[in-house]
């Protein structure tokens, strides 16, 4: 039996970015009840040189709207990285749910052994073919952000767990 591209991605996101959701959740009321401005945390970083919480969770959203769309062959959703708040936040892993879980799992497995090509800095360029995109490339940087979320607010003293990070199932 083998693994799908559409298995190996969208259930993930979808659980993930559900587990990053309640841990917004958790933050924003945690903000709340210590009397903190929610900005004290949405603009908390790690090290100084590091994106802030909102930009994680910017990143961490177009990589799986990315990868649905590239997989499948059809544009990437733009989205403008205008969050500023919680609410903003939550609407936007909501956005990226809705794209991921829209496209077709047949549109995504046939992205296979598509080539895609990335231009993440002029003159930098990367091709890639479906399977390393996703599994390489995608899912390590995906990760990584959702990670750096979570850990900043754990650092701020967010009362969450491995087990709001893992979501649900």
């Amino acid at each position: 039996m083998s693994l799908s591209l559409y298995q190996a991605s969208i259930p993930l996101f979808t659980q993930i970015l559900g587990g990053l959701s309640a841990v917004l959740r958790k933050a924003e009321a945690h903000a709340t009840d210590k009397k903190i401005d929610p900005n004290a945390l949405l603009q908390a970083r790690l090290f100084p040189d590091m994106f802030p919480l909102t930009r994680q969770v910017q990143i961490a959203a177009d990589f799986a709207k990315s990868a649905a769309a590239r997989l499948a062959g059809v544009d990437v959703p733009a989205y403008e990285d205008s969050e500023t708040s919680f609410a903003d936040l939550q609407a936007r892993i909501a956005k990226t749910l809705a794209f991921i879980q829209s496209v077709p799992a047949a549109d995504i497995d046939a992205g296979f052994e598509r080539s895609i090509v990335l231009r993440p800095g002029t003159p930098n360029e990367k091709t890639f073919v479906g399977t390393s995109y996703l599994l390489n490339y995608t899912l390590p940087h995906f990760f990584f952000h959702t990670t750096t979320a979570y850990d900043i607010l754990r650092h701020n003293g967010v009362e969450i767990g491995k087990k709001d990070f893992v979501g649900t199932w």
